[in-house]
């Protein structure tokens, strides 16, 4: 079983994996430490991650971004529209939701926002378990802090689709916060004053501001502000406009008119704002942009700045409106962390420094802490790895009110309550109470549409209180509800039951000196009791729930989908290598035929290899251009049926002068062996008889004498 997190990117993906007494960021197929947050489709597969990325400029119309900045959001929600500026392929409506309209398998298919974020899950998943050599099912995703209820569910069921248990949906910002907090050894006490950190996350397209407070073994999330429109694509963007009306002036052409002029000049630009980073100016030079017109151009900081000034007097906003949340000033934040590529720009780490009025720390990693932390999360639910006890606790974003309908009854009864208001701590769980006699309704929604991000229904969900009816005395059925705000940030009347008010008796408490003094005496006096009430539940109500997201039925169909796609890219994969197999075969045989294998094959079996070769070459750039995996299987099997006995030749001859040398080699070895004996023994003489020589001769006397001692003692018995 493996532990997982992932940080899911607008702009690219990174995972974290719990290994080697730590977390690691694992690489993808070609050895990136991020992996593009694309998805791309032709007419013979799906391209994912790094492929997406390789062929997007080829085949702009097909392929999609800004995944995790669709999924949930319905097609007219203003911000669905924004993303259109940042993607070729059209977004459509799809059952209400934003999707996508593509060209796969050579016809017209749509796919919405959830899908494609599970196709990409898909190939997260196919990544690290290539990489961990385990297969992948519990992880934690990270989601920005300002996704709504409806956009967790989405991302859930991306997350089902995929295969994945997604164990939490973590807040990008909270992720950063336990990836800091958690190796911190030196945090404040459950009594002391506690570390303010301020966190800074502004990556490719938004940017979060969160307060959190930190204790020895728990964080505490103040507040949460965001800005969802502040990203680094906002700096490619401008400098793109800028590149866009010099090109018109200078070279006398529109870029605006021509989508992969649009989109070259965009992946320029990106880099462009990445040296100015660290540069005071950098070039631009692009060839053949459009109509073989060849564009160059030079960018100092300064105009950038001047170009993203609006943007730039946004950026101590969140803070603001966080530290006012949160009721604290600048001088009450301890650190200020920076996280996200775009807090790397040199003006927007001037305005945090001087909002502050103290040093910034870059302690973490800028690209990695969100993957980090959602590691680090994965592990503490995961039963597989022992972890630091660090409880979180996340707050609500969003104020969400149940409403119902007034019984007829209690004609002064309120209709409406906020249950969990904002800055509420999360996960949370609060038990609603109503008298009824017959069954009723009561439904969630969001208290201030007007803070919701872009144009999402307020609407969370509606529940049916089943089995009400009045007691036998006409009376009402005391209902208790158990509303719970999950882990995820998702809300659920997970239970109903009913409860009744019963008389029981309980022992009064009697005074201490009194009690003490009948026991001394030895007299039992009767315990006083006194009669109360206490309600005592009595039974389940069952609870029907209309919630988003998809239903189990659809969402099986669109596992299914999912699994038969991914089996269809896999054949496809393998047919290209086979194919890759069968023209590399044909190259190296050619060239091998008249070099190694030469003197192994008869001049009847080069001209029937080299006209078999020469046959199945041409067969593979006309007809076999696009073919089967098993036909390529059969080209190569005809190949080597020719092939075989000529290399089977070479191996053997190979495979003895290889045993030849071998051989020698270990005669060789033996010789030195033998000759080393020989030496070490001629020394070993030399050096006993060198000491036999240095003994003074009076020892050899004294050696002879007990010898006739004995003798003459021995003739005397005699």
């Amino acid at each position: 079983m493996s532990v997982v997190g992932i940080d899911l990117g607008a702009q690219s993906t990174k995972i974290g994996v719990a290994r080697n007494k730590g977390i690691d960021i694992i690489t993808n197929e070609v050895s990136n430490r991020q992996t593009p947050s694309l998805v791309g489709f032709s007419a013979r597969s799906r391209h994912i991650g790094e492929a997406a990325k390789t062929q997007e400029t080829s085949n702009l119309k097909n392929t999609i971004g800004s995944l995790k900045r669709l999924i949930g959001r319905p097609f007219d929600d203003p911000d669905v529209q924004l993303e259109q500026r940042y993607n070729t392929a059209p977004i459509v409506d799809v059952n209400g939701l934003a999707g996508v309209e593509v060209n796969y398998l050579g016809k017209k298919e749509k796919f919405s926002a959830t899908q494609l974020v599970a196709m990409y899950l898909t190939k997260i998943k196919d990544i690290t378990s290539k990489e961990l050599r385990l297969p992948v099912s519990d992880v934690t995703v990270s989601v920005p802090a300002w996704f709504t209820d409806v956009q967790r569910r989405a991302m859930i069921d991306a997350g089902d689709i995929a295969g994945l248990n997604v164990l939490r949906l973590v807040n990008d910002t909270t992720a950063t916060a336990l990836g800091y907090g958690i190796t911190k050894l030196d945090l404040p006490g459950p009594e002391e004053k506690p570390r303010r950190v301020a966190f800074v996350d502004i990556g490719y397209s938004d940017y979060t501001a969160s307060i959190v407070e930190f204790r020895k073994g728990e964080l505490n999330v103040k507040a949460t502000a965001t800005d969802r429109h502040f990203g680094g694509r906002n700096f490619d963007y401008a400098l793109t406009e800028r590149f866009a009306d010099e090109f018109k002036e200078k070279y006398k052409i529109d870029i605006r008119t021509h989508p992969k002029a649009w989109s070259r000049t965009l992946a320029a630009a990106e880099k462009l704002k990445k040296i100015l980073s660290a540069n005071p100016q950098a070039p631009l030079s692009i060839e053949s942009l459009m109509e073989d017109v060849d564009v160059k151009a030079m960018v100092k900081r300064d105009e950038l700045e001047e170009m993203v000034r609006p943007l730039l007097e946004r950026v101590t906003v969140p803070l603001e409106q966080a530290l006012a949340e949160a009721k604290l000033t600048v001088d009450d934040i301890d650190h200020i962390e920076l996280v996200g590529g775009c807090t790397r720009v040199p003006a927007i780490k001037e305005a945090l420094a001087k909002f502050f009025g103290k040093g910034l720390s870059f302690t973490l990693n800028q690209d990695e802490a969100i993957a980090r932390g959602c590691a680090f999360c994965c592990a503490t639910l995961s039963p597989v790895f022992r972890v630091r006890d660090f409880a979180v606790h996340d707050i609500v974003n969003y104020p969400i009110d149940f409403t119902w309908e007034q019984s007829p009854d209690i004609p002064d009864e309120d209709t409406s309550l906020t249950v969990f208001g904002r800055g509420n701590v999360m996960p949370s769980t609060k038990i609603l109470t109503f008298y009824r006699k017959q069954p009723f309704d009561l439904e969630a929604r969001y208290s201030k549409p007007e803070g919701l991000p872009g144009k999402v229904n307020p609407w969370i969900g509606r529940f049916s209180v089943k089995g009400v009816q009045a007691d036998a005395n006409d009376d009402f059925m005391i209902c208790k509800l158990k509303a719970r705000l999950n882990l995820h940030g998702i809300l659920n009347v997970e239970s109903g039951y009913y409860v009744e008010d019963v008389e029981v008796e309980e022992p009064v408490p009697e005074e201490g000196d009194a009690m003490d003094t009948d026991a001394a005496n030895g007299d039992e006096q009767p315990k006083k009791t006194r009669k109360v009430k206490k309600q005592v539940r009595k039974g389940d109500l069952p609870i029907v729930s209309g919630v988003g997201g998809i239903d189990a039925a659809a969402k099986q169909t669109l596992q299914e989908r999912e699994n038969a796609m991914y089996m269809e890219d896999k054949l496809v994969a393998e047919t290209d290598e086979k194919k890759n197999e069968l023209e590399a075969s044909i190259y190296e045989l050619r060239d091998k035929i008249d070099g190694i294998y030469s003197e192994f094959a008869s001049d009847e079996e080069k001209e029937k290899l080299r006209s078999k070769l020469m046959d199945t070459e041409d067969w593979l750039y006309e007809d076999g251009e696009d073919t089967t995996k098993s036909v390529y299987v059969a080209k190569q099997d005809d190949i080597r049926f020719i092939a075989g006995p000529i290399i089977q030749r070479y191996k053997e001859k190979a495979d003895a002068e290889r045993q030849a040398v071998l051989k020698a080699e270990e005669e060789a070895a033996a010789k030195r062996r033998a000759e080393l004996d020989a030496k070490k023994k001629a020394e070993d003489e030399a050096k006993k008889a060198e000491e036999d020589a240095k003994k003074p001769e009076g020892d050899a006397e004294m050696k002879d004498a007990p010898e006739g001692e004995a003798q003459g003692e021995t003739e005397e018995k005699q």
